[in-house]
């Protein structure tokens, strides 16, 4: 089948390109594509699409601009029988057991075929391992569309690289990776999409070489920090700063700026198990990656005993110590509350007796309660402590100075006894020494 110009079709206005799945990532998309082309943004939670139409991000993803958009928001699927161009960009996390899940993909591909176009062109920007998008998504449009793929519709992937809660690392200005089922959907995948991102795209031969780039890029980062953390462990182990230690390494112009840390998101700390379950598949052994996963897998616990550590040589009673958790999101400065890590070290706490209490401004509270069962408690409210634990990096924590923290403890405590542990290393290392904190940090 020879496609007619989407691209043309496009920036003439004759059609329109949709996308399922607003979340982070599709958000974003949506949102920078609407500057240049008309857009359908598609999504079954309808508390999002009212969010949206009213004006309001609950995202944090692009903030104000939202309230400007000129996305067309909706959770009607029958609006994307008027897209040429579908991007569907849904959550696929993993399961319990580690195990890739593709419900929501495989939902996202359900409905999209539903409701498909002829000679439309559908790109997946959702984390898989090679060979999903071939022989899962567009199986299962297949079927539900009664349209062949190369025939009458065609395929490509071009994976997600949105950085949440960075205002520099955006959509437009990341280049972007695109492929396409063959030689023609890939030239029309790329001229689609340098219309939006100002970076430019990277073209490769295949959707499987695609789908291999995303997954692999993300574990690299994950086994990288992974040695910063056994590092860390290290440096602990040998009462040496292990911040002094990677300050000194990065003075050589090719040591790798990695921190070590809790790793959760929807990415580094997800897309590993899908790396791991395609080795399998291909049957090749991955002791790096494998080690690497389970290494930051038990940093969550490393820290919750270190700070059990540090209250017993206070001699605190843990079961009535008050421990405050700063920090919920997984990461700094974002409110994407999936797969954090900080619930694991909660529920170790919870081992030794221990309900700390946990705040974290940008995390939206009823998420928090829905998906983790977990209360949050607003940062003005929280009690004085005997142990504070700052997770997350967010600003508004490294803005305090040492002298207001230190108010933050119980009165009676003399200074060693007031316990800090400084997960991100955000405070200077020579103001801890000097608060008389009893400090320790990854």
């Amino acid at each position: 089948m020879r496609l007619r110009s989407v691209y043309q079709a496009l920036i003439s206005g004759n059609t329109k390109l949709a996308v399922v799945g607003l979340g982070y990532v599709g958000l974003s998309v949506a949102m920078e594509f609407s500057k240049h082309v008309q857009v359908i943004g598609f999504d079954i939670d309808e508390k999002y699409i009212r969010a949206y139409r009213n004006g309001v991000d609950p995202t944090n993803s692009v903030g104000e601009e939202i309230q400007s958009a000129s996305v067309e928001f909706t959770s009607d699927p029958t609006k994307l029988r008027e897209a040429q161009f579908i991007i569907v960009a849904v959550p696929t996390p993993t399961t319990e057991d580690r195990s890739p899940d593709f419900t929501a993909l495989m939902e996202a591909s359900r409905t999209v075929g539903e409701h498909l176009a002829l000679g439309a062109i559908v790109v997946f920007e959702s984390t898989v391992y090679p060979g999903v998008t071939e022989e899962l998504c567009a199986p299962m449009i297949e079927q539900t569309s009664g349209l062949k793929c190369g025939v009458h519709w065609k395929i490509g992937y071009s994976p997600e690289r949105i950085n949440p809660g960075d205002p520099v690392h955006t959509f437009s200005t990341i280049r972007k990776i695109v492929s396409g089922m063959d030689e023609e959907s890939a030239g029309e995948i790329q001229k689609v999409y340098d219309i939006a991102v100002k970076a430019g795209t990277c073209l490769v031969s295949s959707i499987r070489t695609a789908e291999a780039a995303k997954v692999m890029e993300n574990s690299q980062r994950d086994v990288n920090i992974a040695f910063m953390n056994e590092c860390s462990k290290i440096c602990d182990k040998s009462h040496i700063d292990a911040q002094e230690v990677f300050t000194a390494m990065k003075t050589k112009w090719n040591a790798l700026d990695f921190q070590p840390g809790l790793v959760g998101g929807h990415c580094v700390g997800e897309d590993s198990y899908y790396l791991l379950e395609y080795a399998k598949k291909v049957d090749c052994d991955t002791p790096v990656l494998s080690h690497g996963r389970q290494t930051n897998e038990a940093m969550a616990s490393y820290v919750a005993d270190r700070a059990v550590q540090e209250m017993l040589a206070a001699r605190k009673d843990l079961k009535r110590a008050t421990v405050l958790i700063w920090g919920f999101t997984f990461k700094e400065n974002c409110s994407d509350i999936r797969n954090s890590k900080v619930a694991d070290l909660i529920t170790r706490l919870r081992t030794y007796q221990i309900e700390p209490i946990v705040t974290d401004e940008w995390a939206n509270p009823d998420a928090v309660r829905e998906m983790y069962g977990i209360e949050l408690a607003p940062f003005e409210e929280l009690p004085l402590a005997d142990c504070i634990i700052v997770v997350v990096g967010h600003r508004a924590y490294q803005s305090i100075a040492m002298e207001q923290l230190l108010k933050m403890y119980k009165n009676n405590l003399q200074e060693a006894e007031k316990i800090l542990l400084d997960v991100k290393s955000i405070y200077p290392l020579e103001e801890l020494t000097a608060s008389g904190l009893r400090f320790w940090r990854l």
